[in-house]
């Protein structure tokens, strides 16, 4: 059984059509399979603001996504969660540590997010989020993720410090060129694995994301990752910073996009009639 998270409270969000990016992708994950969203938090404008002030603004709707994480993962059901930011991620990957110790996750995303508050550059909470998991800083939403069961794929911009700090803590990294069915079950061996996408891990042009990074991945690695991964071993799955365009031809197709490429993932849900 699959449960459909969907977050649609500000989390750090500096584009304005990033809750109504999830909640398409949400929709349509609605129709296809015949489920039943479960929608967190209230929206809330964007804001170019700094951690400090983005992280208290989300409290209630990132409490409310682990809550609701941890309630999925208790029913003994695959958790997919359709979030506007990488940010709503500070909630629910501890809770995949707590639930799932021994679990690989696959940190799919154009950056590290491994910046820490003495590292990052811009101050921006979507930068921290790995490393909060990691327990490098305290998020207050907490953390128990090893480093070492954490493996970016796809991950290309990258500050020095922040390099140092995926080195220095054994983050495993698989670069784009590497991206491979072969690569992945390497990576996950025979461990549940847990999938956290953000879509600016695609070469630009596919999906709209919040952030360009050029030389990504291409939408058939992404669907050959979950072709790789087991169906047994696979626990969960984050999609995250579909921005959504504003001309619905353009949105409708970047949606399909990213079904074509999640699909095996909602293998065994029957497809509504």
């Amino acid at each position: 059984m699959i449960e459909l998270i969907v977050s649609q409270g500000r989390v750090a969000d500096r584009e304005p059509r990033m809750i109504e990016g999830a909640a398409r992708l949400a929709r349509a994950l609605e129709k296809r399979y015949g489920l039943t969203g479960r929608f967190i938090g209230e929206p809330a404008p964007p804001a170019d603001d700094d951690w400090t002030v983005s992280l208290p603004q989300a409290r209630e709707t990132l409490n409310g996504l682990g809550r609701a994480v941890t309630e999925s993962i208790a029913h003994g059901s695959r958790t997919v969660m359709i979030s506007n930011t990488c940010s709503a991620s500070l909630a629910t990957l501890p809770v995949v540590a707590r639930e799932h110790p021994d679990a690989v996750v696959l940190y799919i995303d154009g950056h590290g997010d491994f910046n820490t508050p003495q590292t990052t550059g811009t101050g921006y909470l979507g930068g921290m989020v790995l490393a909060g998991a990691c327990g490098l800083w305290d998020s207050g939403h907490g953390a128990g993720l090893s480093p070492a069961r954490a493996v970016l794929v796809g991950s290309r911009d990258i500050d020095a410090a922040e390099g140092e700090l995926i080195a220095r803590h054994g983050v495993r990294l698989i670069p784009p060129a590497r991206t491979s069915a072969a690569s992945i079950l390497d990576a996950v061996g025979d461990a549940p694995v847990w999938v956290h996408i953000d879509w600016d891990v695609l070469e630009p042009g596919h999906v709209p994301a919040d952030y360009t990074v050029p030389d990504g991945l291409l939408p058939e690695q992404i669907r050959e990752i979950f072709e790789a991964i087991p169906a047994q071993q696979l626990r969960g799955v984050e999609l995250a910073e579909f921005n959504a365009p504003l001309d619905d031809d353009l949105s409708e197709r970047a949606v399909e996009t990213i079904l074509a490429m999640v699909a095996p993932a909602f293998e065994d849900t029957p497809a509504a009639g």
